[in-house]
């Protein structure tokens, strides 16, 4: 087995760990389901939800990955046998994952090429995604993209994410400008950050909608939060960091939404499209813009940066598990399980085409893979870590770990109550939510 790798330096470990959560969940996801929830109300429950969701499990995932030293799988087998299926979970929703993200990936690669060539956007969004050859080829690039960094170990995913993370923001920041100076901005900030009368009735839709997108924002139970907890160094304070890098990732998702929506409204466009808002409707307010060609490869760029910074550490924790389990050198790991993942990328790919038709329980190919790891295997290991780590195996052990040298854990009673109680009963909410929109799939 190679030695593990360590980070150089604990800027490198935020920006990585930042980058591997900030991605499409922030800049393509956050947007349109805050659109088709509200605006504000949504907004709202995803800042508390991340309080005492996403930080309290991210805390508990990093802690686990030091103590261990070890890959999500071995972390848990080490803790206890019993437990190897909880990491197992959480490697394969990083797998399914970065299948499905690839792809989208390819579309941001395809969106990029087009404006830099023709100075427009493809005509029409779902008649290129409907294709069979393209896609898949910019499936292809940007999964080599991911595989040629993570290729070099923590020293090239720190290496990129120093260049990439700065750019990111800078990105996101000359967007805003010039969003917020379009006529008729003001309703977009509106929308975003005033309640509105019909808010005050509750409605649990919106309430799973900012629980699951927590989760899929901060990257958490797919392995990733343990896996580079693992190349910690001991004197890190754990805490601390999460609570940087879930400000880090929480600031973007609020960038993102003051990137797009006083645009929207300046154009009188709806933002409650869903997932279209970016691909499809985006492009219709930067034809319509001064220069606006220019700001859209600066965003389909952003974009890119931050699909691939999460998609490097996804194939990381793959990577990680490979090295770790089945005693793989890094080479034969990264080649090995992007070209695996890039197969299984392919029928997702193909989902808006030419397999279109083709449905398991009412679900696209696409779509399927999305429903199995947001709904089912992270949320369920999610559950049964907070279980076993909060009332079996005991919390002690973790807080023990996070307060070596001269870290001082001042919240650690706060945190012991969310993962033992508030923590799996909001994870509940969302999987059995899951499990009846399924049913009623199925039903309908």
């Amino acid at each position: 087995m190679e030695k593990r790798n360590q980070w150089a330096s604990r800027l490198g470990f935020v920006l990585a760990t930042a980058g591997a959560a900030i991605g499409l969940g922030n800049l393509w996801k956050f947007p349109y389901l805050m659109g088709k929830n509200g605006g504000f109300r949504f907004l709202t429950a995803y800042l508390i939800f991340v309080v005492i969701l996403g930080i309290p499990v991210m805390i508990m995932e990093m802690s686990i990955g030091r103590y261990t030293q070890q890959s999500p799988v071995n972390a848990f087998r080490s803790l206890n046998k019993k437990t190897t299926i909880i990491g197992g979970m959480g490697v394969l929703s990083a797998f399914i994952i970065l299948s499905y993200y690839s792809v989208i990936g390819g579309w941001l690669l395809k969106y990029i090429a087009s404006y830099i060539t023709t100075f427009s956007a493809p005509v029409d969004f779902n008649a290129y995604a409907a294709t069979a050859g393209e896609p898949i080829f910019w499936h292809f690039v940007f999964m080599a993209c991911a595989a040629f960094v993570c290729y070099k170990g923590t020293a090239g995913i720190e290496k990129a994410s120093r260049i990439m993370m700065p750019g990111l923001f800078i990105l996101i920041v000359i967007i805003i400008v010039r969003s917020l100076t379009l006529p008729g901005a003001k309703a977009g900030l509106e929308f975003m950050f005033f309640p509105k009368s019909e808010e005050g009735r509750f409605d649990l839709n919106f309430i799973v909608a900012a629980l699951g997108q927590v989760f899929y924002s901060l990257s958490l139970c797919m392995g990733i939060t343990i896996t580079f907890g693992s190349y910690l160094k001991k004197q890190e304070d754990i805490p601390k960091n999460c609570l940087l890098v879930a400000g880090l990732d929480t600031m973007m998702a609020l960038c993102a939404g003051l990137a797009i929506f006083p645009a929207v409204f300046s154009f009188g466009l709806e933002p409650t499209q869903g997932a279209s808002l970016v691909f499809g409707t985006l492009p219709k307010v930067f034809d319509a813009l001064g220069g606006g060609v220019i700001f859209a490869i600066l965003f389909f760029i952003l974009l890119f940066f931050a699909a691939l910074t999460s998609s490097i550490a996804l194939l990381e924790c793959i990577v990680s598990f490979a090295m770790d389990d089945l005693h793989w050198g890094r080479s034969k790991s990264v080649i090995v399980l992007a070209v695996l993942s890039f197969l299984l990328g392919v029928p997702s790919s193909l989902a808006f085409g030419a397999t279109s038709d083709f449905l398991i329980l009412n679900y696209n190919f696409f779509d399927l893979m999305g429903m199995l790891t947001d709904n089912i295997l992270m949320p369920i290991g999610g559950i049964f870590m907070c279980i076993y780590v909060g009332w079996i195996w005991g919390p002690q052990k973790l807080i023990q770990e996070i307060e070596q040298g001269s870290v001082t854990f001042r919240l650690k009673k706060a945190w012991v109550i969310c993962i033992r109680f508030i923590t799996p009963l909001l994870i509940a909410v969302v999987t059995v939510m899951g499990f009846l929109n399924i049913y009623n799939i199925i039903k309908a």
